[in-house]
């Protein structure tokens, strides 16, 4: 382990993230032309001690699944996170394992889309990136911890009401498309550790998707249309595009109206107001 190195990239690397690259208020009063590194641990889902003691070469030796958290907070490409993995001593990401890595032209086309949601989902469903307009329509993503940062995890095991509403059929459709693209999923990566925690803890602890699992019916998400229940703006009916990626397996989400109606109209509100509440004044007398 090179702990100089180490430090020195990740200093660097932080130094260049811009808080909107990863979905994060800019501000105006802040003191570091990147990430502080109370984002960098929050998205990474690590203490801000330990980001700390890694900057300043002292750290203990990170474990991969550390090592791809930070690589992702820092929104590293292939190159650096090669470097990332070789510093702290560890082996870089197998082939055959699921990319959990968005590359650099994936998240400069997220970044131009400053009208429309989206976000970047991994072949199992994890969130990988994403842009300020998806927080302001789904909320702040940092708030779910890494290992939960997965919409399937969340649809099955989550304790907190999602912003999308569906009736109960959709919800069972939408349940049964989850666990068909994890088990697609598992065919094409039989031997990745984090798919195999995930199935294995969705197994055991939700007995809807045990249900689904042993179905064995395989499948993958489509476009369709989805309402989201915004806690300011209510019920807004938007369509829900899926852009993938063949050679990452990954997949961009993207959310948008029909121009003209109800729903373009809030998205462009949504688009000047971000993450800010809306108050309603009420007249006096």
């Amino acid at each position: 382990m090179d702990r100089t190195e180490l430090a020195a990239l990740l200093r660097h690397a932080r130094d260049r993230a811009r808080p909107g690259d990863v979905g994060l208020p800019a501000g105006s009063r802040r003191q570091v032309p990147g990430l502080r590194r109370e984002e960098v641990a929050q998205l990474a889902g690590v203490s801000v001690d330990y980001v700390v003691r890694l900057e300043q070469g002292r750290g203990p030796h990170p474990s991969s699944s550390v090592l791809a958290a930070l690589a992702r907070a820092l929104r590293l490409n292939d190159e650096d996170r090669t470097l990332l993995f070789q510093f702290a001593g560890a082996a870089p990401p197998q082939e055959g394992r699921i990319d959990m890595v968005v590359r650099p032209s994936m998240l400069r086309l997220l970044d131009r889309m400053v009208d429309l949601p989206a976000l970047v989902l991994s072949a199992k469903a994890d969130v990988l990136a994403w842009n300020p307009m998806a927080v302001a329509l789904f909320g702040d993503f940092t708030a779910w911890p890494p290992a939960q940062r997965n919409v399937i995890w969340q649809r099955f095991l989550g304790t907190e009401r999602g912003r999308i509403a569906m009736t109960p059929a959709e919800a069972d459709n939408a349940a049964a498309l989850s666990v068909a693209s994890l088990r697609s999923a598992r065919a094409r990566y039989p031997d990745d550790p984090g798919l195999l925690r995930l199935v294995s803890e969705l197994r055991s602890r939700s007995p809807r998707f045990e249900q689904l699992w042993t179905a064995r019916r395989a499948g993958q998400w489509r476009s369709e249309s989805k309402t989201i229940d915004h806690p300011e703006l209510g019920q807004l009916r938007l369509d829900c595009d899926t852009l993938l990626v063949p050679d990452t397996d990954q997949a961009m989400v993207v959310y948008s109206a029909a121009p003209g109606s109800p729903e373009a109209s809030a998205l462009d509100l949504l688009r000047v107001t971000g993450t800010q509440r809306f108050t309603i004044a009420e007249s006096s007398g």
